[in-house]
């Protein structure tokens, strides 16, 4: 079985020591592309150009500023395996360039002593242990120190083993650092009340699990809060207890919020007592018997001021007979009165006043006076007048609202038309002269905007004789707003097709112009796009990607379906974001029955039953099934099928679906 290629980079001044590197790699059987320069620089340079799988590189100098070479370069490439050749053999200066950052080091004088390809293979597998090392500590203290809640890991002496960025923040403290080296003895320096924590050694002792534990504890500044604590037992597997470990959650405001609701309940109550209307009783000669508090409040006097007094003492002569008046009905017909009218004390502005007034009667059942009530209701009124007023304008301007919405749906409808009409209405063939059914390039689309207008757009051209280019984008949204950008993107696509044929550089001039475009509106829009350009002679397809669903490569010969990923592995960022990210080509070769899928990220964003999500695993698994056939076809059962899984048996959002079949050079 033949060796993969080895593609190394070679940094190294010393060109004899150089060429003797690259011939013992030849010399050793394996397969191997070397490029070498002469500087640091100029290897970051050919870095970013293209991929290596390792770097060589001769250290000028056994000291501080070698060392410095070392760490600059593995910050810059952290990806990269490096091997370092020195001018000396020193155990404690290679364990310094480790450190630096390099996976192997040896002396020029051992050059000859070792095989290089061994060392090699050696460095790259160390480089991807570490690397997947380090991502799954990030990934764990990632979300360890992002959780809402506090988490702690603690001896059953009181002793904190563990605590997140949460957990020290509840307590007042800037880091779990910093709190695990304050409080040595949880019981004491913690619990308001040394005993709860007792408490809690107990119950952990007899159920090994505790749930809403709530106790009151000192946060570092000395004040008190309030936690509830969730709490099980770790054992090993003779079942000794190793730790405590559970979450803490801050209920101070609760507890808070549950006295307030206590304190708003005794205030109910004593308004209920001295109640919020005025109220006021009169005797057969229209004296005041009786005013609550409210109705003292209301006309700024003591009770005292008000008893045997009649309504001539506070009201001018008209109303105050009026009130007399209506005061004798009740008394002499002894049916309750009531009615809306002005009300203006001396001295007061006038008002408008509900009014409700009553017999009262003795112990004899005779009536001995009246009772009454009344509340203002100024505001109510103004505003039961405003409403009538609004409710005239709106009756006014109904039909004029009709008519507009008549026409914002015309204009809808011929935005649709005018976005359907942007699309490809016929494809190109290759070569340009034989039918669409012997083209050697074949392509087939299915478009389903979720509203009127759609956030998805997609082209399909032929930038020569020999290459077509296809290219799809989904602008976040799917109303007008994302419609008026993707007419924006198809204007910018026509216009950089003379660089069309370098996917990546393409996606940077189309970016840099989305860029400039957009950041004059203070609101970006993420817009995800996907290029690529296919030469139907040489078989040979090359793309770039802005932060797009990875579109499916269909490989019909050898029964398999992939997700294209760019060379590197890394995604790339979506077009307007940024001024000037990087965009990388990458290249593949097709095969005779290859079918190409692009598609937005509508096509399986779909909720199922049970609230499943439609997976991008579940897709690729979805078109395998369906493989052999052709991809009109296959596009039609698939959107049958994701349809079908849906709940609503509808796609929420815009759906976009392009194949490419490359068939071979035709007969």
């Amino acid at each position: 079985m033949e060796s993969e290629l080895l593609k190394v980079l070679l940094i190294a001044g010393d060109e004899r020591f150089a060429s003797a590197v690259a011939g013992k790699l030849r010399d050793e059987g394996q397969p191997v592309e070397i490029v070498t320069v002469a500087a640091l620089d100029a290897g970051l340079a050919r870095l970013s150009a293209q991929p290596f799988d390792v770097v060589l590189f001769e250290l000028p100098s056994a000291n501080a500023a070698g060392l410095f070479q070392v760490t600059f370069f593995t910050a810059k490439v952290p990806t990269v395996p490096m091997v370092v050749f020195g001018p000396t053999h020193d155990e404690a200066f290679t364990v310094e360039v480790v450190r630096a950052g390099a996976q192997e080091y040896f002396a020029k004088e051992q050059f000859g002593e070792r095989a290089l390809e061994p060392v090699i293979r050696c460095a790259m597998e160390r480089q991807h242990e570490q690397a997947a090392l380090l991502k799954e500590r990030e990934n764990y203290y990632g979300l360890f120190d992002h959780l809402v809640e506090g988490i702690f890991r603690t001896t059953p002496d009181g002793h904190y083993l563990l605590a997140n960025v949460a957990l020290a923040h509840i307590y007042g403290y800037d880091s779990p650092v910093e709190m695990m080296a304050s409080i040595k003895d949880i019981g004491r320096s913690l619990y308001v009340d040394p005993a709860r924590r007792e408490e809690f050694v107990r119950l952990m002792q007899t159920s090994d699990t505790i749930t809403g534990f709530e106790s009151q504890i000192y946060r570092k500044d000395g004040s008190a809060i309030w936690i509830s604590e969730n709490c099980r037992a770790v054992r090993d597997a003779q079942g000794k207890l190793l730790y405590y470990e559970g979450s803490v959650e801050d209920i101070t405001q609760g507890r808070q919020t549950e006295m307030n609701l206590r304190n708003s309940e005794s205030l109910y109550h004593s308004l209920v007592e001295t109640m919020p209307q005025n109220v006021f009783r009169k005797d057969l000669q229209g004296r005041f018997t009786f005013a609550n508090q409210q109705y003292c409040k209301h006309y700024k006097c003591q009770l005292e001021d008000i008893l045997g007094k009649t309504d001539f003492d506070f009201f001018p002569k008209e109303l105050a007979e009026k009130y007399q008046k209506d005061d004798r009905r009740v008394i002499e017909t002894g049916q309750t009165y009531e009615i809306v009218e002005e009300h203006h004390p001396l001295g007061q502005e006038k008002s408008i006043i509900q009014v409700v007034k009553t017999p009262l009667y003795g112990l004899d059942g005779s009536i001995i006076g009246l009772q009454g009530i009344f509340w203002d209701i100024t505001a109510q009124k103004l505003a039961e007048e405003q409403i009538r007023r609004a409710n005239a304008e709106l009756a006014r301007s109904r039909e004029e609202l009709r008519t507009k919405n008549l026409l914002m749906e015309e204009n809808l409808h011929m935005a649709r038309e005018i976005q359907f009409a942007m699309l490809p209405q016929q494809y190109p063939t290759f070569p340009h002269d034989v039918a669409p059914e012997q083209s050697a390039l074949q392509f087939a689309h299915r478009y389903q905007p979720a509203e009127t207008v759609s956030g998805d757009f997609f082209s399909v051209s032929a930038l020569s004789e020999d290459v077509a280019g296809v290219f799809i984008c989904d602008v976040t949204g799917h109303g007008m707003r994302a419609a008026l950008v993707t007419a924006m993107i198809r204007a910018l696509v026509e216009e950089l097709k003379p660089i069309a044929q370098d996917p990546g550089m393409f996606l940077r001039k189309l970016n840099a112009d989305l860029f400039t475009i957009l950041k004059t509106t203070g609101s970006p829009m993420l817009t995800t796009a996907f290029y690529l350009v296919a030469n139907w002679r040489t078989g040979v397809m090359r793309f770039a990607n802005a932060g797009h669903p990875k579109p499916l490569l269909v490989r019909r010969a050898p029964d398999r379906v992939e997700p294209l990923v760019n060379a590197s592995g890394k995604s790339q960022p979506a077009l307007g974001l940024f001024e000037n990210p990087p965009y990388q080509t990458t290249e593949i070769n097709l095969a005779p029955g290859d079918l190409t899928m692009l598609f937005t990220d509508g096509l399986y964003e779909v909720q199922g039953p049970n609230e499943e999500l439609y997976s991008q695993e579940r897709l690729i698994m979805d078109v395998k099934t369906r493989m052999p056939r052709p991809a009109a076809q296959l596009f039609d059962e698939l959107l049958a099928a994701i349809g079908s899984f849906s709940v609503d048996h509808e796609f929420a959002d815009d759906v976009c679906l392009i194949g490419m079949e490359y068939k071979g050079k035709p007969a």
